[in-house]
């Protein structure tokens, strides 16, 4: 089973690994050696697998460092989130600044 292009797996060739842990018929070690794939990351590609049932190939493994659309939008969420964070922050700093220098 081939699937890997520079360092990087398709999100075929996981699938098929996932499909092969979990249809049991061999060992997770076995299953290792054979596709040459640490067994740790075997188990985290059935675990995203599982999270993610349901849904198109490319949306359960995206490869290439892509994140699915939801991923992307709480990341950018997160960074908005923390930058107003930041902002309320140096407005309490100034507005009690303000307020003790005001008297």
């Amino acid at each position: 089973m081939k699937g890997k292009s520079a360092g990087r797996y398709t999100a075929e060739f996981k699938l098929e690994a996932v499909r092969l842990v979990q249809a049991g018929k061999k060992p997770v070690t076995q299953i290792s050696r054979e596709l040459g794939v640490p067994r740790q990351q075997l188990y985290r590609w059935v675990e995203l697998a599982e999270k993610r049932k349901g849904q198109a190939p490319r949306e359960v493994f995206p490869g290439n460092g892509r994140r699915t659309g939801a991923e992307a939008e709480n990341e950018r969420l997160r960074k908005e989130l923390e930058q107003a964070k930041e902002d309320i922050e140096i407005l309490k700093k100034a507005a009690a600044f303000f307020a003790k220098n005001a008297r």
